[in-house]
């Protein structure tokens, strides 16, 4: 099992940088990332959430064809069309928050061994991709709210929080 950082820990607002090595090394790593994802009942986690700064993340939707890797992505095109629907974040438990993305996206990563993949995606897995891609550039779903809405989500956060410390 793998630390999952949460809000205010400099590490998710971190870029992150491109994987070269595809070895054994980062097999076991992905093992620890889908661990640690299904412990804490996640969708999808990536790297920096854990604490690592290179591109990667890894998503289960719980649907067939919907568990994969992602390694060095860049989404190269999205659908004009939006939808809004709501989002947490695994490094903002207990938070959550309808936010505003394309419903349609394609994605180009690669897979375990390095080989190259697109990928034309919609629904559920199309969202968590977008989220899960958004962590690899530093930005939180947060950052997709309003500013007024976020402050209070992040002081709600902050308030749930210190009284778990105590």
């Amino acid at each position: 099992m793998l630390d999952i950082y949460t809000l205010g820990e400099e590490v998710l607002r971190e870029k992150t940088e491109k994987i070269t090595v595809f070895d054994n090394a980062l097999a076991i790593f992905v093992d620890a990332m889908f661990e640690t994802m299904a412990e804490a009942d996640g969708i999808g986690l990536a790297a920096p959430q854990v604490g690592v700064l290179k591109r990667l993340f890894v998503v289960d939707t719980h649907r067939p064809g919907e568990r994969m890797v992602f390694i060095n992505p860049e989404i190269i095109e999205t659908s004009q069309e939006q939808g809004l629907y709501e989002e947490g974040c695994l490094s903002i438990p207990g938070m959550y928050y309808d936010i505003v993305r394309p419903l349609e996206i394609t994605i180009q990563a690669q897979d375990l061994s390095g080989k190259a993949f697109v990928k034309h995606i919609g629904g559920t897995l199309a969202r968590v991709v977008q989220h899960e891609n958004d962590h690899l550039n530093g930005i939180l779903f947060i950052d997709r709210m309003d500013e007024e809405a976020r402050e209070k989500l992040v002081a709600s956060y902050n308030r749930r929080n210190k009284k778990r410390k105590k």
